[in-house]
């Protein structure tokens, strides 16, 4: 394939990765030395051979049929993505209570820290930040139906949830997962690598995680994961730029929305409302965390003449489509939706493959934006 997803880079290995932000090449002869540095500085003239081949590779477009084609039939695209991969693609995101400490649990859970270490081995050295987020809070555990035996029910196929969903009206009061105190919704969760790190570190008894994806075979693949919980969890198909489907969680239900890699594979006229919508699902205070492409990441760079579907928006060789962003386009789309900038970074990341003496210059944004909370509140 043309473009490059972003997991598929190698691994750093060693002591458990700080933030990042904290490795930088000084001296170019080390640069295999490690397997990733940090807040690489690009050169004007590196700068402008990226330019130069973003405007070569645009230069010719993908067919107005074959455009229509991508967006009818972008579900049965990324359903083949997926029914070749399963779940041996991607890598579970070990990063993530680093960059985004709000999903992570309270520091005194001992399950936590023992999961870091366990882990250290394979984690991808991703992004930057120090912000806490909310404390999760601790109080009733929701309950989950089960048989005489202990044994979970068997969770229901996956076009019956949808079904179901597309004429769901939700009450406030009973929706799964209503008793949780602390709910986190991923949307466009793939097979799980950011879902099950989540259930399996986070031991607090108020949360509760609802997963969706535009892909059938994704979400069956996260259902029939030994680790789903559906005492726990919520998998359930969906359309993030379908107006007409309902998410199964009222307004304003959520604390944190994550987005990881997700909104580059919309097209960028539908992103605002695909945002507008999400946004109105966070409660006061809640928060939107992202992390995707930056513009002229090395999977940009790498494309050929007529896989340009617009600017900066690609097809890939299997189909599915992705888009480059700059901060300014991530800032508009949020501040737009009514939320407010907590983080908004650009992670130029050397990536190095020590065995074949490779380098790779891979851009990445990372977002966090918080909706206001109640005036008066905290």
């Amino acid at each position: 394939m043309a473009g490059s997803y972003p997991e598929c880079a190698p691994a750093a290995v060693g002591e458990k990765r700080q933030q990042f932000g904290s490795r930088f090449l000084n001296d170019p002869a080390r640069v295999f030395h490690h397997n990733a540095w940090d807040n690489v500085e690009w050169s004007e003239e590196q700068a402008a051979a990226a330019e130069r081949k973003v405007r070569e590779n645009s230069t010719q477009r993908v067919c107005q049929e074959k455009q229509v084609d991508y967006e009818v039939n972008a579900h049965k695209y990324w359903n083949e993505f997926y029914k070749i991969h399963e779940n041996r693609f991607f890598k579970d995101r070990h990063w993530l209570f680093t960059e985004f400490p709000e999903l992570a649990p309270s520091p005194d859970q001992n399950d936590f820290n023992d999961w870091l270490s366990e882990n250290k081995r394979s984690e991808v050295p991703e992004g930057r930040s120090k912000e806490d987020g909310p404390g999760l809070k601790i109080e009733e555990q929701h309950t989950c139906s089960s048989d005489s035996l202990g044994r979970k029910t068997q969770v229901p196929p996956v076009e019956d949830v949808t079904r179901k969903l597309n004429r769901l009206e939700i009450c406030a009061d009973e929706f799964p997962g209503s008793s949780a105190t602390y709910r986190i919704l991923e949307v466009g969760c793939g097979v799980g690598n950011t879902v099950f790190p989540i259930l399996q570190t986070n031991n607090d008894p108020g949360l509760f995680v609802y997963c969706c994806d535009f892909s059938t075979t994704a979400v069956e693949l996260v259902q029939t994961n030994s680790a789903y919980d559906p005492c726990r969890c919520f998998a359930f198909v969906h359309d993030l730029c379908d107006e007409d489907t309902s998410y199964p969680v009222p307004g304003e239900s959520l604390d944190i929305i994550i987005l990881i890699f997700v909104l580059s594979a919309v097209v960028p006229d539908k992103m605002q409302k695909a945002i507008n919508r999400l946004s109105r699902l966070l409660k006061p205070g809640g928060m939107m965390l992202l992390r995707d492409y930056g513009r002229y990441d090395m999977a940009q760079l790498r494309f050929k003449k007529g896989q340009c579907l617009s600017e900066n928006f690609y097809v890939r060789g299997d189909g599915t489509r992705v888009y480059f962003f700059t901060q300014e386009e991530m800032d508009t789309l949020f501040t737009t939706a009514g939320l407010e900038k907590v983080q908004n970074l650009v992670d130029r990341r050397l990536q190095v493959n020590r065995g074949k003496q490779l380098t790779m210059y891979r851009v990445w944004i990372q977002c966090k934006y918080r909706k206001p909370p109640l005036s008066g509140a905290g």
